[in-house]
């Protein structure tokens, strides 16, 4: 099939890469002619495992193409999926601004019959207000339809080949079989909804997942005040077929590009229909103060921040990305330095650095990270980090292990005082 994708993000560029590896025409169009250029040579502007070989993989093939012309992109698709971003409002609500923009811009170049996709994520109803603006610009017919997407960062070439499920919204037969048949080489599910539901499933997936770490910290909370251990309550309750040992992670709460942004989402459409009292806000509000309550608590056991030395270990929102998108170490670490502790932090992928301020470093290794720190903090669970052997030492030195990683008890008798999450 010929098929363009609209969007060289994240989503987009994994797309573009792995329809094309099953024999589709694919092009992948951005207005960004930088960004472009950068792809046609294999490289994205993000890390992300096996990706860059099958980007190249692909373009040598043939397959895959891109390019910044809407005219040249557009004019022979079967398909046209737009996977641009939707960011969020101040007030939570999504952005569609560059939805609209890149309906307004493809309507033009629609030959008949065209499906064009959302892969973004956007609420439901959203056809209601987009129909219109393909429609005043473009005298063919054409079909929408919702295909949201689910990939981890990380993991994200995995998921496209092997996806969980496919979720297909669309209501015309005629559209649902092209995109099934576009999807069976993936030899997976397909559920065919309605295009509200596909774009609700997206959203309660999310809001789902983001619970589950709220109500495991929730849970953490209360056994550090009676001397169970969050991972022996996890082991016990994981036997229960409808719960399950899997997706529990107690620490700082949810960060990354999707959780947050999506539950925030989620809770302003929930404010916008008037259902108010919906879980999903709350679930939000108590993941905004995760950070800060913990930061209260292992400042009394430290003595307070001030001139105190800490390593960070971890910059990105999780192992094997760069992304710092909503990244614990990105709300930990302004609020270290604001309190005069001297900050020294690693990564194996991701840099990041506050303008201006001496007491920050980015240190080249884990070493150098944790070198005469009076705290270590170990936030991502990087094989880096897991692997590490953390030397003896001789002062007082806490450390905190925010994604329960490490035995406290080999820790202690290296010197370290060990503080874990609801152990």
């Amino acid at each position: 099939m010929n098929i363009t994708i609209i969007g060289t993000g994240f989503v987009g560029v994994v797309s573009a890469a792995v329809y094309a590896s099953f024999g589709n025409n694919v092009i992948g169009l951005d207005i960004d002619p930088k960004k472009i250029n950068s792809l046609k040579l294999g490289k994205v502007p993000f890390f992300e495992p096996k990706l860059e070989d099958l980007l190249i993989q692909q373009q040598n093939s043939k397959n895959l193409t891109f390019t910044t012309s809407y005219e040249k992109a557009i004019a022979d698709a079967q398909i046209v999926i737009i996977a641009v971003g939707t960011p969020s409002l101040p007030s939570g609500a999504v952005d569609l601004t560059y939805i609209k923009q890149a309906c307004e811009d493809l309507a033009p170049h629609l030959k008949e019959n065209t499906i064009v996709v959302i892969k973004s994520t956007v609420p439901p109803g959203i056809f209601k207000e987009i129909k219109p603006i393909i429609a005043s610009k473009t005298k063919v017919n054409f079909y929408l339809a919702a295909l949201p997407e689910f990939l981890k960062e990380g993991t994200a070439v995995d998921d496209t080949l092997n996806p969980d499920r496919i979720v297909i919204g669309a209501i015309e037969e005629t559209v649902i079989n092209q995109l099934t048949k576009l999807h069976q080489p993936f030899n997976a599910p397909i559920v065919t909804v309605k295009p509200e539901s596909a774009q609700m499933i997206k959203y309660t997936a999310n809001a789902y997942l983001a619970t589950r770490i709220t109500f495991i910290n929730q849970i953490a909370d209360l056994c550090e005040h009676n001397g169970a251990d969050i991972n022996d309550v996890i082991e016990g309750i994981g036997y229960d077929k409808r719960i399950g040992h899997h997706y529990w992670y107690p620490g700082l709460g949810y960060g990354g590009s999707c959780f947050p942004k999506d539950v925030n989402e989620l809770a302003s459409y929930a404010k916008k229909v008037k259902e108010d009292k919906n879980l999903v806000i709350t679930i939000g509000k108590l993941n905004e103060q995760r950070i800060p309550k913990l930061l209260n608590k292992y400042s009394s056991l430290i003595g307070g921040w001030k001139n105190k030395t800490i390593g960070i270990l971890g910059i990105s929102f999780k192992p094997n990305t760069n992304d710092t998108r909503e990244a614990p170490a990105l709300k930990i670490i302004p609020e270290l330095l604001n309190k005069g502790s001297i900050v020294n932090a690693f990564d194996p992928k991701a840099i990041w650095s506050p303008s201006n301020n001496s007491n920050y470093t980015q240190a080249k290794t884990a070493k150098e990270a944790i070198n005469k720190a009076d705290c270590i903090m170990v936030l991502v669970e990087w094989p880096e980090f897991i692997n590490y052997k953390f030397p003896k030492v001789e002062k007082p030195t806490l450390f905190i292990d925010t994604r329960n990683l490490f035995e406290a008890e080999k820790l202690s008798s290296l010197g370290y005082t060990y503080q874990g999450i609801g152990r």
